[in-house]
């Protein structure tokens, strides 16, 4: 049984930088392709990033320059570096995957408040 474990999430000042950690169980992480996906009340849940088993990465424009997804395979680990973070990115965040579009696995998620 797969499953995902996120960590990470917190209150911070605009301006300010967290990084999110979500651990997988399972061999499947290692060789297939994860995201992080966000809902904001009111919101549509969208796909934040994403990194493919080789390392390719995706980043919705509104977080583009600012996040980095990365993975590390050995720890079966992905994670999401949040830089310069602004009140709109307040939501709950979720690991996924695979696949990276309508994932068969779901983290429980992390809250991520970022105050103005």
């Amino acid at each position: 049984q797969v499953q995902l474990v996120e960590s990470g999430g917190g209150l911070v000042q605009a301006g300010g930088s967290l990084r999110l950690s979500c651990a997988a169980s399972g061999s499947i992480f290692s060789s297939k392709p994860m995201g992080c996906y966000r809902r904001a009340p009111g919101k549509e849940r969208e796909l934040v990033a994403g990194i493919g088993s080789g390392g390719s990465t995706y980043y919705a424009a509104s977080v583009k320059g600012r996040f980095t997804i990365s993975r590390d395979n050995a720890k079966n680990t992905l994670y999401l570096q949040m830089n310069s973070l602004k009140p709109e990115d307040t939501a709950m965040y979720y690991c996924a995957g695979p696949p990276l579009v309508a994932p068969d696995y779901w983290g429980q998620g992390t809250q991520v408040t970022v105050s103005s």
